[in-house]
């Protein structure tokens, strides 16, 4: 039975935004169907341009954007004339590729040129063994807002249940006790109302003081214009939130005027203002400035657009899959969504459309005016820091009241062909729940480190102490097994050799001074990952130092997949940034090693690179490890502790489990 009381108090004017739209397709030759207003809507539209000619104007005083455009007019029904896009409904299909401009992201093999590359002849034995063993990923085809519940986690995720290729989105759901062992739900909710019909996409849960929740996400309609929607469990008791009812206004909130249509997504979870509203943003663009718009709310129903953005940032395309959450200066724990203060560094992150990568910055937050300032316009949000410097994207965090600790989690695309994961049935899954915290040391950046939980399917541990790898030489590794691994290592460059090697103003960067074959004074070195024994296969994760002009040592920390497999419709690219090493600090790195994909943490967690690798023969028990040296002057000595890792328990809902 459905909560008969889900929200907070709401208004009885309420009058829906949106009508819907007929849902068959348009007639040629016929003009497109309008979205209709009612009159007293219409001066709520002029309010808006009004407050978009703000937003417009503050970009153009900042950051030199141009001005956009947007017409209307008035008719006897107060008809609004939409964009230019949303003219023209848009059919997705499960089969086609939907690109940038239809929003929520998809797999795009950018490196590889389709036409030109012949499929690698794959057969069933080395695509089953790219299947994860601990990684969340649903049972088959095509794999975002997490929260913490009368003891279980839940994970709501953009799920194709009809095929391993992008379209057809609805909402999967998970639950697990520790993140690490999941049970699979039945779909949340599905493309069954004129306002998701094209997609069930991003959404973010907030618990209301009272214990219920409440769930905001963006729906593409039958048109494919993008609008949020509200949604809630149907019986609050239900600790497995079984059930989901959607608000029978939906759309509650629409693109503003300004606003293009497919350029208004992914709401964030609420949190609270000092006047006691709640507060949330959602991505978009202006000309190619990304932006996060500002709304407040009392019940989740009716809206007020801020005047102005959160921030925005020139030449960073749509911003999409927004977070904003706080954390703390002084201590280790994470914060609420609703924490404010002295204390406390305010993080803005978004997903780049156009590139594909997620980026972070820190700053902060003036409440009174909704507005967030970074601390280094430099490494501003989109243009500086990531939090991932592999394939790592559409990342969201959730507060666990449980543990007192902020997780981040994201999704992690395939990077073979797409014809590659039709065969093997299944594509993408999601990355080991990291715990976020303020690196306090350098104050410039965040630590990301994999739950305590994972430790848990740690098995037999093995010791490697103060192993010498000469300069120019590779060490095998000795271990029962070589496809799930958590690796702890570090490294001490010999001293002498860093004291004479001469000073260099040359520019180093991961991917594009050669990967691991670029020998300097001072590195390549580190861990050759699920590599063969003859080498024909292998995926360097490592450290490059390089010694500049005054003499100071600079670190970079890389993956190189260049030769991790033999196959040719595979990306190999060559992944890695700048790591922040302190005085008196070792080089250290973990790395979780699961059949086909490696994460790492490097320094603590202070750069991240997580890789997708697809081996033909370093596979099953043919899969080896080693350390090498690359450098041409400095040995290294590395110390190791490496435990084979057990499988996790996912397994399928039966209603007997209720």
């Amino acid at each position: 039975m459905a909560d008969p009381s889900p929200l907070l108090p709401v208004s009885n004017s309420l009058e829906p935004n949106y009508s819907p739209v007929p849902e068959g397709p348009v007639s040629a030759g016929c003009p497109a169907t309008h979205l209709r207003r009612s009159k007293k809507v219409l001066i709520a539209v002029f309010s808006g341009l009004f407050v978009v000619s703000l937003i417009l104007a503050t970009i153009n005083n900042n950051n030199g954007a141009r001005h956009v455009q947007y017409h209307s007019q008035e008719d006897e029904d107060a008809t609004l004339v939409t964009p230019k896009e949303m003219a023209k409904p848009e059919t997705l299909s499960p089969a086609g590729s939907r690109g940038v401009s239809a929003g929520v992201s998809e797999k795009a093999n950018v490196n590889l040129k389709v036409a030109q590359v012949k499929d690698y002849p794959w057969n069933n034995s080395m695509l089953s063994w790219q299947r994860t063993a601990f990684h969340f990923q649903p049972e088959d085809n095509w794999m975002n807002g997490p929260l913490y519940y009368k003891g279980w986690y839940h994970f709501f995720y953009q799920y194709n249940p009809h095929a391993a290729v992008w379209g057809d989105i609805v909402w999967g759901h998970a639950v697990s006790k520790d993140l690490i062992h999941w049970l699979h739900l039945p779909l949340a909710m599905v493309a069954d109302k004129w306002y998701d019909k094209n997609g069930v996409w991003t959404g973010s849960a907030t618990i209301l003081p009272d214990g219920k929740i409440v769930m905001l996400y963006t729906g593409s309609t039958n048109e494919s214009v993008q609008v949020q929607n509200l949604a809630y469990p149907a019986d609050h008791d239900d600790p497995l939130l079984l059930k989901w009812v959607k608000y029978s206004g939906n759309p509650v909130l629409v693109p503003p005027p300004g606003i293009g249509a497919k350029d208004f997504r992914d709401p964030t979870t609420a949190w609270k203002t000092s006047e006691g509203k709640w507060r949330i943003i959602i991505g978009s663009k202006i000309n190619k400035t990304g932006i996060a718009l500002v709304y407040d709310t009392e019940d989740f129903i009716n809206y007020e657009l801020l005047s102005g953005i959160l921030h925005g940032v020139p030449k960073t395309g749509m911003w999409e899959c927004v977070d904003f959450y706080p954390v703390s200066k002084t201590g280790q724990n994470g914060l609420d969504t609703s924490v404010n203060g002295p204390q406390v560094k305010h993080v803005v992150k978004t997903s780049l459309d156009d590139d594909r990568h997620d980026y972070y910055a820190l700053g902060t937050y003036a409440d009174k005016v909704g507005k967030w300032y970074p601390d280094n316009p430099e490494i501003d949000v989109g243009i500086g820091i990531r939090y991932d410097y592999g394939i790592f994207y559409a990342s969201k965090t959730f507060y666990d009241q449980s543990k007192g600790r902020r997780v981040l989690w994201g999704w992690i695309g395939e990077s073979d062909s797409e014809v590659a994961d039709v065969k093997k049935g299944w594509a993408s899954l999601q990355g080991i729940p990291r715990t976020v915290v303020l690196d306090t040391k350098t104050g410039s950046n965040l630590l990301q480190w994999p739950v305590e939980e994972v430790e848990s399917l740690r098995l037999k541990g093995k010791n490697f102490n103060d192993i010498e790898v000469k300069a120019g030489s590779v060490v095998p590794l000795e271990l029962d097994g070589a496809t799930q691994l958590d690796i702890v290592a570090e490294f001490e460059l010999d001293r002498k050799a860093i004291e004479r090697t001469a000073e260099s103003n040359v520019e180093f960067s991961c991917s594009t001074n050669g990967g691991a074959s670029h020998r300097g004074a001072l590195g390549p070195f580190g861990l050759l990952v699920l590599a063969d024994d003859d080498l024909s296969e292998y995926t360097p994760v490592y450290f490059f130092v390089a010694k500049g002009n005054n003499g100071s040592l600079k670190t970079f920390f890389c993956t190189d997949q260049s030769r991790s497999s033999v196959a040719n419709d595979v990306r190999k690219e060559i992944y890695g940034s700048y790591v922040p090493v302190l005085e008196g600090e070792k080089l250290s790195v973990r790395i979780l090693v699961d059949h086909s994909i490696i994460e790492s943490f490097a320094q603590g967690g202070r750069t991240c690179i997580t890789s997708r690798v697809y081996p033909t023969t370093a596979i099953y028990g043919a899969a080896r490890l080693f350390l090498f040296n690359n450098a041409t002057e400095a040995g290294v000595t590395s110390s190791l502790k490496i435990w084979n890792m057990n499988s996790a328990f996912i397994r399928p809902y039966s209603n007997e489990q209720q």
